[in-house]
């Protein structure tokens, strides 16, 4: 074989290896942009899943849960709490709300660039999610902002008038929800432990910014409001349990997405919450039926349910 063919052969070796190289590279990226964009699929099904989830907590899960423990004749004005308040706070939401909680300003409150969802779309926002886009990050916190005033609506269920409660509730979001929302969550806030908050508050699900703003509020409507007309003389006990039952299964099942949404992904860490969130319920109500069954002989429904719903509430960082 003479020089030629020898430096021919070799030429072909070199560039056949180049283009071997060439292709697993280019197999090895795509492989790699599959994986990215199969995990930000995942996550982004998961978070939306979890976003109706939330929002079946408020109606029908409290709507029922609530209406179910008032007398007969105002099981339709305690729903409609529920269902106007879903109403209420989501337009809310959309003109202000949104960014006045996530949106960067000081470290009480946020700006305004996120107003009427400016610049809100299918791009994630690396702050809040990184594999979602920024509008379902948006939904999901919107699903939050509108069960934390229907927490309180058990409060003053039978006392007071609907429209004074929508202007309670514009006012309270505004004036309490979106300014704890933004310190504890929000980029830049003052309790933000992840974006740069000076007292780093960690709260992965709502206990502070949820549980505690709504039951403190809670607490203050009924001791300003006073005791429902009758009370003590008249009986009022709640006029249908199978309703409060009903709702309390289905806080239980939307649970799974306030707590494991949070996230903000499929992960471990989701499933981590998963499981803390069940077994929490199931202990709490466990817990409660046998603390009756010591005391009274017995374990009753409402015990039953309301300690499931403590152990939620309990089980949620």
């Amino acid at each position: 074989m003479n020089i030629s063919k020898w430096i021919s052969l070799v030429f072909a070796v070199v560039c056949s290896n180049a283009l071997f190289a060439q292709t697993v590279d280019q197999k090895v990226a795509a492989l790699e942009a599959a994986t990215k964009a199969a995990q930000s699929s995942g996550d982004n099904a998961w978070m939306l899943t979890s976003s109706a989830l939330v929002l079946l907590m408020t109606g029908p899960g409290l709507a029922l849960f609530y209406s179910g423990l008032v007398r007969s004749k105002n099981v339709l004005g305690t729903m409609m709490h529920s269902f106007a308040l879903m109403a209420v706070v989501t337009v809310v939401w959309a003109i202000y709300g949104y960014s006045l909680a996530f949106g960067e300003g000081n470290p009480v409150i946020g700006g305004l660039q996120y107003l009427f969802l400016r610049g809100v779309g299918t791009t994630p926002n690396a702050d809040y999610g990184a594999t979602v886009p920024h509008q379902t990050y948006m939904v999901f916190q919107l699903m939050f902002a509108i069960i934390t005033p229907a927490l309180i609506s058990g409060a003053y269920a039978e006392r007071i008038k609907f429209g004074a409660m929508l202007l309670f509730t514009v006012l309270w979001t505004t004036v309490v929800y979106l300014p704890m929302a933004h310190m504890v969550w929000g980029k830049g806030g003052l309790l933000n432990a992840f974006l740069g908050g000076k007292i780093p508050c960690f709260d992965f699900a709502g206990g502070t910014v949820v549980h505690i703003t709504s039951g403190i509020s809670a607490l203050i409507c009924a001791l300003y409001l006073g005791k429902r007309i009758g009370f003590p003389k008249e009986q009022m006990k709640p006029h249908n349990l199978a309703l409060s039952v009903t709702g309390a299964c289905l806080l239980w099942v939307g649970w799974f997405g306030f707590n494991a949404g949070s996230a903000v992904n499929a992960s471990g860490l989701a499933t981590s919450a998963f499981v803390a969130t069940h077994f929490g319920a199931a202990a709490a109500a466990l817990g409660w039926m046998l603390a009756e069954w010591f005391r009274h002989g017995k374990a009753s429904m409402l015990g039953g349910i309301s300690g499931a719903v403590a152990g939620l509430v309990a089980i949620t960082p």
